[in-house]
């Protein structure tokens, strides 16, 4: 997004949601908008002003901030999610063919899936144990698995862009100092 396009949606929020920005002088709305800039700076405008849009209608007293746009924005690319109970059922239908065709039904599961599975190895593994540990443990344990899985990815989306350059390249100087000892 354009910085000129972030102060439209600035001034969208502010004719929408007067009351959360009267209290601030020109050098916070200045700090306010910079920010938002660098924000989304790599997003695109139509989906920022859809989300902005969406809560619009959903909250009528405050204007969203950063974060509550940015779960609506991954909410917009991301509308057929799988949930836990979904991913497993899929696992569970894998594991009827899995001791035969294991790397066959891995394969037909959703990449997301498959990082919980872990491998081919793993359905087979589960595919020869008695069904109703699968179903009960082994789908409890998966169910967790996927949630935590999927909370960690929702949260490492939210770091910002440059933020998370920042780490990156910090991870990168660690690993060559712990190469060169």
């Amino acid at each position: 997004m354009t910085e000129e396009e972030t102060a439209r949606i600035m001034t969208l929020l502010q004719a929408e949601y007067p009351g959360s920005f009267s209290r601030l002088d020109d050098r916070q709305m200045a700090l306010k908008l910079e920010l938002w800039i660098r924000e989304f700076e790599r997003d695109e405008y139509n989906l920022v002003y859809a989300a902005v849009r969406l809560l619009m209608k959903e909250n009528r007293e405050f204007a969203p901030n950063i974060g509550q746009i940015r779960d609506k924005m991954d909410l917009l690319l991301a509308p057929d999610e799988l949930d836990e109970t979904q991913a497993w059922a899929l696992v569970a239908k894998a594991c009827t063919n899995g001791l035969y065709g294991a790397q066959k039904e891995f394969d037909k599961l959703p990449p997301d899936v498959q990082r919980v599975v872990g491998s081919p190895e793993q359905l087979k593994a589960w595919a020869g144990m008695d069904a109703e540990t699968v179903q009960s443990v082994v789908a409890s344990n998966f169910r967790r698995s996927y949630r935590v899985r999927k909370a960690r990815e929702r949260e490492l989306a939210m770091i910002p862009a440059d933020v998370r350059e920042m780490i990156q390249g910090a991870a990168n100087s660690l690993r060559l100092i712990g190469d060169a000892s």
